[in-house]
């Protein structure tokens, strides 16, 4: 029988996520897998995929803030913000400095309207915004508001001629954060255009690129969840401790009393441990938004 948990996957670059899927649905012998958190073709890095009944536990982790790393290209602009596009424009990067460019990314940071790049996977009208781009549309998307809370440069190299300049930075953000859209801005910021070269994702909320497993290293096991259901819910959330008699009553969807938790949290069996269902509160009751276990 196929595990329900959580795969933190290495994703390679050139693949797609659903390609990853449709790779772990092979090897999970199970239809019922599903990703949180889409990464582009040319990123690598963390990707939460969830199989069996963790798929339902997905939406509540698409939320999560992630972190990455990062190359952006500064003197050249690009049709897609990435080294996929066509060149649009350039302009020397060599006066750009290091004080410029600290001063450049401070004002990328905390609360923005960020307008997505136009070949992202964003739907307008049932038709995602980067096939409208492919079929010959001009796109201009409405700004978003996202957060960053961290855009730091950690190595600057000039290349050949000095007029490109490769700034490798890490990158703390909401969901919903286009890196590459970032890139972009940075480099109209500074005057000389700038599109991103590499992405790296190293976490999404609490699942980092240290506990996650290449899909080569995935195939050699003989069930590649790496994370259990009670064990996903208990990284990623609080977990509330409930009876057998509460616990029955959140399998029928029944509310029970409150606790005075905000958000989201896991209700749990001690001592085994199994998970019961999601919940949210008011002030009268503890509701079950999501329901695990079978009533009866």
């Amino acid at each position: 029988m196929t595990t329900s948990g959580l795969i933190v996957v290495d994703k390679p670059a050139g693949w797609t996520s659903h390609d990853v899927v449709a790779r772990l649905r092979r090897l999970a012998h199970t239809r019922r897998v599903g990703h949180a958190g889409t990464l582009d073709p040319m990123a690598t890095g963390v990707l939460v995929v969830g199989v069996e009944k963790a798929t339902r536990l997905l939406r509540y982790l698409a939320l999560a803030d992630k972190g990455y790393t990062a190359t952006i290209r500064l003197g050249q602009a690009t049709t897609t913000d990435d080294a996929e596009g066509e060149l649009i424009a350039s302009a020397p990067a060599s006066a750009v400095t290091t004080d410029r460019l600290t001063a450049a990314t401070a004002a990328l940071m905390g609360e923005l309207e960020q307008v997505p790049s136009a070949v992202s996977a964003i739907k307008i009208m049932g038709k995602r915004s980067y096939a409208r781009v492919r079929a010959g549309e001009d796109v201009v998307l409405a700004p978003r508001s996202v957060q960053v809370f961290r855009f730091e440069p950690t190595a600057i190299r000039p290349l050949t001629g000095g007029d490109l300049l490769d700034i490798d930075v890490i990158v703390e953000c909401s969901s919903g954060t286009y890196v590459r859209a970032l890139a972009r801005d940075l480099g109209a910021r500074l005057g000389v255009g700038g599109h991103l070269t590499a992405l790296r994702r190293t976490r999404v909320g609490p699942f980092r690129i240290e506990q996650a497993a290449t899909l080569d290293e995935l195939a050699k096991r003989a069930d590649p969840v790496t994370l259990s259901l009670p064990d996903a819910v208990r990284a990623a959330m609080p977990v509330r401790s409930v009876s057998t008699g509460e616990a029955r009553e959140l399998a029928f969807g029944r509310s029970i009393p409150p606790i005075g938790q905000s958000g989201t949290y896991a209700a749990c069996v001690v001592p085994e441990g199994s998970v019961i269902a999601l919940l949210e509160e008011t002030a009268e009751r503890a509701r079950p938004v999501l329901v695990f276990a079978s009533a009866g």
